[in-house]
């Protein structure tokens, strides 16, 4: 769907990644501290996609970023709902 490596948690989508950048999933009204952060756009996928956030290279660069954003879409996704088959 995004074009790279995805990974799951409980049958949900968590993040991606590309060759150019990560996609993290952080939830509607999670996302504004990453997106305050140069190089990091609310991902767009033929429409904005809220809570989903696009960290370009520039942005991955930074080991404690890119950990706490990863953390972040761990908090979000545990919290929802396992999705059955």
């Amino acid at each position: 769907m995004f074009g790279g490596h995805a990974w799951l948690l409980h049958g949900h989508l968590l993040c991606a990644a590309r060759r150019d950048g990560i996609l993290a999933r952080l939830g509607k009204g999670n996302d504004g501290w990453a997106l305050d952060r140069a190089n990091v756009v609310t991902l767009v996928a033929g429409r904005p996609m809220p809570g989903w956030v696009k960290a370009g290279p520039d942005a991955c660069a930074d080991d404690d970023f890119r950990t706490a954003l990863i953390d972040a879409a761990l908090t979000y996704v545990r919290a929802l709902p396992a999705k059955t088959s």
